[in-house]
């Protein structure tokens, strides 16, 4: 005879879709809705977007707590030692190996063009969706919106990102109901937010689409695009570790990103590459955490351009570190994962 009575699983489950719920799509924000009809109203008059097809899109974009959970916690935020077993691993090297095997013609015609090497290309795909498997979750539609008009903090930008993505959608005909990405927005394989996906995607087969959701060619040309528009130098050192023998770089560990101190000066203030770089080389010092004490490492001009993807020396370090043990992989002759 069947019980009347809910089973305890049954009853957990109940319970955790009914948290999920009320985690994903909270109450709304004070002047969420006022601010999504202000925009309506500024797209129609700005970029000709017909009023009442936007208005009942936009009626559609939903608040989601959860993106400005995702988006306050990053995974930058957290210590190098950390933060490097995410995304510099055998497993993933191994993938970015078979990934370079099958498209092994376009990333040569890839470097031929915009002059990035293969296991650049490849870790940043690595590293983004892990070569396409984990591209998004999120409604892109639903996570701009939300970060636009209910996160204060960063509103101006989200909204900016909001713009393009409509008429990047126009563009290239996304279907913007069904698109999905990260809880930024980002989208594709190579995670280009928006912005970028109008400024540095590329049309590398011709076809008369730049499609980062879907065409393996669009999206290696557009990962070497958008580094050759950022200043990448071919044949170039990316980064060196260092020895630190004095306390007198505290400064250039304060001074930023940027590349703005000579390896001579860094010299002089007791840091000492592990490897051969010439003394006028412009760098920045980055200092990690990692699991077996600080690192110190040189940010040269090709390390900052990987920062120009994603503004953080973390990242841009996993990318390098994926990249060589790609390489390592590669050169070594080790079958890659089926």
């Amino acid at each position: 005879m069947r019980s009347n009575v809910l089973s305890r699983s049954t009853l957990v489950w109940l319970a955790a879709g009914l948290l999920y719920a009320c985690t994903a799509i909270a109450t709304k924000p004070a002047g969420f809705d006022a601010d999504k009809e202000a925009f309506v109203l500024e797209m129609s008059a700005k970029h000709g977007f017909d009023r009442s097809w936007l208005r009942q899109l936009m009626q559609g974009a939903e608040y989601r707590q959860n993106i400005v959970d995702a988006i306050s916690r990053p995974a930058e935020a957290k210590p190098w030692s950390q933060y490097r077993p995410i995304f510099v691993t055998p497993d993933r090297a191994r993938e970015g190996v078979l990934f370079w095997n099958n498209n092994q013609a376009l990333l040569e015609q890839a470097e031929n063009e915009y002059g990035v090497p293969p296991e650049i290309i490849v870790a940043i795909i690595g590293v983004e969706t892990r070569y396409g498997t984990h591209s998004g979750k999120y409604p892109v539609l639903d996570s701009l919106s939300t970060l636009a008009f209910g996160y204060p903090k960063r509103a101006k930008f989200f909204r900016r990102q909001l713009e393009e993505f409509l008429l990047l959608s126009r563009e290239e005909e996304l279907d913007i109901q069904t698109a999905k990405g990260s809880y930024a927005g980002a989208m594709g394989m190579p995670q280009f937010i928006p912005s970028s996906y109008r400024s540095y995607a590329v049309d590398f087969d011709g076809d008369g689409r730049r499609d980062l959701l879907l065409n393996n060619t669009d999206v290696i040309g557009s990962v070497a695009a958008y580094f050759k528009q950022h200043k990448w130098r071919p044949g170039d050192p990316i980064t060196s570790r260092a020895r630190a023998t004095s306390n007198r770089h505290q400064r250039y560990l304060e001074a930023g990103m940027k590349p703005a101190t000579t390896i001579a000066e860094l010299q002089r203030a007791g840091i000492q590459p592990e490897q051969a770089l010439p003394v006028d080389a412009l760098s920045s010092l980055i200092l990690l955490e990692g699991e077996e004490g600080p690192e110190y490492w040189l940010g040269l001009h090709n390390f900052y351009v990987i920062t120009r993807y994603n503004h953080s020396n973390l990242y841009a370090m996993a990318v390098y570190q994926l990249s060589q043990e790609i390489l390592r992989q590669r050169r070594a002759g080790e079958k890659p994962v089926d």
